[in-house]
């Protein structure tokens, strides 16, 4: 039947055979990655009207508001791009999820930089359009945070390094070292795939070839000095980002096996859809596959080591330390497994099978758009978010209200629930500083006297147990302060929703601490409240 339709394809197919001629002209893949970063940023749009960004998004925007070479909870880089997109767009919700897609069609078009090593054609788009349907380039993706951003950096890396492997050229050599270095600023997940681009290389029948040249020297020392800046934060402030990360290196054998298979689990369910399309379009074909990877491209074979590794380092760093392992930690690399299965094989794939998968693309997209995402801005307006995001605009914009009642001077430090301070920070018009340091972000510490002394607030929503006890002793430190509680409600296209009370706690410019300077100072976990 494929071959029928490719000889002599519906009237219905041809704008889509007409789109797949154009891939090899340069304009076919553009266009599909531009589509995708549409259609998603709309749905992000509908599906979260009238609901604020996610925290993690905020967070990466709060940390890039101060640029520095690291930060105390995670490396840097999503704090740079977010500071970056911020300074070109307006400070929105429509922004930040565009900020996202993008991210993730850049992922995408670098993927793309990597089939086209392999294979022409058709096939580079059926890898992109398999990626499109795991949860990775979308529900993944709109989550901003350290995660998120290997999206782009791994496949940019990977493209990299095969391409300093095969030619052995100083300019690739240094494009491999900086893009590695970059995943590294990304997350320290990232030392997986390091790790696997030299096993990898180690196992290669090409090694001696590629350890004898300069090739692996240049990039190591690109690397090192692209990381340097990291470095050397690291070793004056204590490496703090190091120790969030070993935080969770807290389990023990049983944990750790638990960990593995939700892991293996995790990544398996996340490329199921794909994985069955597959074997539909492989059909009896399948029984090539062990002759198939025998005759392995040798670019493909370096790239089949580099998927192992980083799987099964992982799993084994989990065993042996006791690590959390979130299969959502390892999304960034499912490329890499699309790209061998499809390019890996040596049959032909009859179009007719692409064109069916960009339809089936097509359609999960405009039923999220036109379906899924009203549904669930509907369902969300009336039930929340268990972060509250549905009251973050308003939390903010009433608390800068109250806070002008008092004073004719901006709103300049907020603190209290990290996610209202961060919506705060990002919704307020004055747009103040999230005051808590984050290396103390979890101690609960007083604020420090200065602090106070030039105006503050922190707000909390009832219920929060740990911040109205903390609100309660810092207001005994205070000398002046005003403490209110207001509601905020919901709305969905002018229709109310959930409401929710929140508690604010405002000293305004001139408050003083009535502690000693050196205890207002001290964030240690020892002065947090009790509980």
């Amino acid at each position: 039947m494929a071959e029928r339709s490719d000889r002599a394809p519906a009237r219905w197919r041809r704008p889509f055979l007409r789109w797949l001629d154009g891939i090899e002209a340069g304009w076919a893949v553009p266009l599909l990655i531009v589509c995708f970063v549409a259609i998603w940023t709309l749905y992000l749009i509908i599906a979260y009207a009238g609901a604020g960004l996610h925290p993690d998004t905020l967070e990466a925007w709060t940390l890039g508001r101060t640029f520095a070479f690291g930060y105390h909870k995670h490396p840097p880089l999503m704090g740079w791009v977010a500071a970056s997109w911020t300074s070109l767009f307006p400070l929105s919700d429509w922004s930040l999820q565009l900020m996202a897609m993008v991210n993730a069609g850049l992922a995408l078009f670098f993927v793309d930089l990597i089939s086209r090593q392999f294979v022409t054609g058709h096939k580079r788009v059926l890898v992109l359009l398999l990626l499109m349907l795991t949860p990775a380039y979308q529900f993944h993706a709109q989550r901003f945070n350290a995660n998120a951003v290997l999206l782009a950096t791994w496949p940019l890396a990977t493209w990299c390094f095969l391409r300093a492997f095969e030619t052995r050229r100083a300019s690739w050599a240094v494009a491999a070292g900086c893009a590695t270095a970059l995943a590294m600023v990304g997350k320290y997940y990232s030392i997986f795939l390091v790790t696997s681009f030299v096993l990898a290389a180690l196992a290669h029948p090409a090694r001696r070839a590629y350890f004898t040249s300069a090739s692996p020297w240049i990039s190591t020392v690109s690397g090192l000095a692209v990381l340097s800046p990291h470095v050397w934060w690291l070793a004056t402030t204590g490496a703090s980002a190091f120790t969030y990360a070993l935080a969770h290196a807290n389990g023990n054998a049983a944990s750790s096996l638990g960990e593995v298979k939700n892991f293996l689990l995790g990544l398996a369910a996340a490329m199921s859809v794909s994985a069955v399309l597959w074997v539909l379009i492989a059909g009896t074909r399948l029984r090539h596959f062990p002759a198939d990877f025998a005759a392995m491209n040798p670019g493909l074979r370096l790239l089949f080591y580099v998927a192992i590794g980083t799987i099964v380092l992982p799993v084994l760093t989990s065993l042996v330390m006791g690590t959390d392992l979130p299969s959502l930690w390892a999304l960034q690399g499912l490329f890499l497994f699309a790209i061998l299965i499809v390019c890996g094989t040596r049959y032909p794939l009859e179009r007719f099978h692409t064109v069916n998968v960009t339809v089936i693309v097509a359609v999960v997209a405009l039923a999220a758009v036109v379906v899924v995402a009203p549904i669930h801005a509907v369902y969300r307006n009336k039930h929340g978010y268990e972060e509250g995001r549905n009251f973050y605009a308003q939390a903010a914009i009433e608390l800068t209200r109250q806070w002008h009642e008092l004073t004719n001077e901006p709103l300049t430090a907020v603190s209290g629930d990290d996610s209202l301070a961060f919506a705060t920070a990002f919704y307020s018009p004055d747009h103040p500083n999230y005051a808590r340091p984050f290396e103390y972000q979890y101690t609960w510490g007083l604020p420090r006297k200065t602090t106070l002394e030039r105006g503050w607030a922190a707000l909390c929503f009832r219920g929060q147990d740990y911040c109205s006890r903390w609100m309660e002793w810092v207001s005994s430190r205070a000398e002046h302060f005003v403490k209110r509680e207001f509601t905020v409600q919901a709305k969905l296209w002018g229709q109310p929703g959930l409401r929710r009370d929140v508690i604010v706690l405002i000293v305004p410019p001139g408050g003083r601490d009535a502690t000693p300077e050196s205890e207002a100072e001290d964030f240690s976990a020892s002065k947090r409240p009790t509980e």
